[in-house]
């Protein structure tokens, strides 16, 4: 397997570089400029991670993971598109946030949520998951803390959903649950400006899920 992180020197792609590396799955850390990426994987340690552009990990990576601001990823998947292999799992990490008088909410997409927005500016041959969209990249950066949560994986089909679980499943004290198909994401992402909500109004940063009874 080959990983990478488009958009891997933001705060969710560290956050996820880290944890990933941390439980053994080497992983490209991935920027637009090949020495950011160099100054975020040495600042995370280096170990199990390597610097690259985003434009090799979309040409070489088998497991890429999309990390970016949704009001950039439609310009980057028409950049993309024709690089990625055929057969690739793009992991899409998205929320359309947004905030007004400093209340989280989600922008409306036409297509129902990021996620579905990723799927409809995909080659088809080019598979599609959903995952770490609840889980704050402050939880994610400290390593020293277990994650003790759940997340949430939907996906193409319950194949890829599998695939994503079992990746994913090396990262410590993270329980992976599969919500079914991509509509799914309409749902999660709502969840993630939710855990805003609770960091903000119990001054927390690191609030995430779990569900009790499964």
């Amino acid at each position: 397997m080959h990983a990478g992180i488009i958009g891997g020197t933001g705060h969710e792609g560290r956050g996820v570089a880290a944890r990933l590396a941390a439980a053994g799955v080497p992983v490209l850390v991935g920027s637009r400029q090949l020495e950011r990426a160099q100054q975020t994987v040495e600042a995370l340690g280096g170990v199990g991670l390597e610097a690259a552009t985003n434009d090799r990990i979309a040409s070489d990576c088998d497991v890429i993971f999309l990390a970016v601001p949704f009001d950039g990823v439609a310009a980057l998947l028409d950049a993309y598109r024709e690089r990625f292999q055929p057969g690739a799992l793009v992991i899409d990490l998205i929320v359309p946030l947004t905030f007004e008088g400093g209340v989280p909410g989600i922008a409306e997409v036409a297509e129902g949520s990021a996620t579905e927005f990723v799927r409809a500016r995909l080659p088809p041959e080019v598979r599609l998951a959903a995952a770490f969209k609840t889980i704050p990249a402050s939880a994610l950066a400290k390593l020293e803390t277990p994650l003790d949560c759940d997340e949430f994986v939907c996906g193409d089909s319950p194949e890829v959903c599998a695939a994503v679980i079992g990746l994913l499943g090396h990262i410590p004290s993270l329980r992976l649950l599969d919500a079914g198909g991509l509509r799914s994401a309409r749902l999660i992402e709502r969840m993630t400006a939710l855990a805003i909500v609770l960091n903000k109004r119990y001054k927390v940063r690191g609030a995430r899920f779990k569900v009790a009874g499964l």
